[in-house]
């Protein structure tokens, strides 16, 4: 299969002060359509910084980035924001939902940016929150709000989910309900989702895992036979 991404030697500096730090050293992958995938790696290991890479949040100190043949590293901040608003779906561990808009207007958002769109309606419905579509943030739980939150990142029918630590601030049954939404948008829409994580539980699920330390790619493994994600525990 022909890769989604292809990154080639990345690297990414920040200067501070007279010390130069280095978030990524040298990192090659590819992703493939339709394949879910866990990063996994201790606090400063460089995950988020790979994220936002991938996702044109930040462009790389050094190295090729390719998205289906073209060049993100050579792309000017017009071309990124295009890239980020048809073909990529951001989900994070806190909300960032707007508080004085619905569920339904909060999620309706990313329908207005893309050129084809989920159904509003069905996406609530996957995520459970049919009757919740007219209830504010603040009238709704944390995992109710990362469900809404998912539902608008995916609303856009993004070539590529990518996920920070969408678990992170759940519990655990919740935490099971946002991956089982997530592996069903990968495996129902053939779509190439991204999730990192410090949990190693949650690796069960993907394809493939990568695994970072200190800014450099330590080894992948393949995962033939990925859970279902009500089968994790931890």
């Amino acid at each position: 299969m022909k890769p989604i991404i292809v990154a080639r030697n990345l690297a990414k500096y920040y200067q501070m002060g007279e010390v130069r730090v280095e978030a990524l050293r040298g990192v090659d992958l590819e992703l493939y359509n339709g394949e879910l995938v866990v990063v996994l790696g201790p606090s400063g290991s460089g995950k988020s910084t790979l994220l936002n890479i991938i996702g044109g949040m930040d462009k790389a100190s050094k190295g090729e980035l390719y998205y289906e043949d073209i060049p993100l590293h050579e792309a000017d901040d017009k071309e990124l924001t295009f890239y980020r608003r048809n073909d990529v779906g951001f989900v994070f561990q806190f909300y960032n939902l707007i508080p004085n808009l619905t569920a339904y207007e909060n999620i309706n958002l990313s329908v207005q940016i893309s050129k084809n769109p989920l159904s509003v309606e069905e996406l609530l419905e996957k995520v459970g929150l049919s009757d919740r579509a007219n209830h504010f943030p603040s009238q709704l739980s944390g995992g109710e709000q990362q469900r809404v939150a998912l539902a608008r990142a995916l609303a856009k029918n993004p070539k590529m989910l990518l996920c920070d630590e969408p678990t992170g601030a759940l519990d655990y049954r919740t935490s099971i309900d946002v991956l089982r939404i997530l592996k069903d948008f990968c495996k129902g829409y053939g779509k190439t989702v991204v999730i990192i994580t410090h949990n190693t539980a949650i690796a069960r699920i993907a394809n493939r895992i990568f695994y970072l330390k200190d800014g450099k790619l330590d080894r992948v493994e393949n995962n033939d036979n990925p859970l279902p994600p009500e089968k994790v525990t931890w």
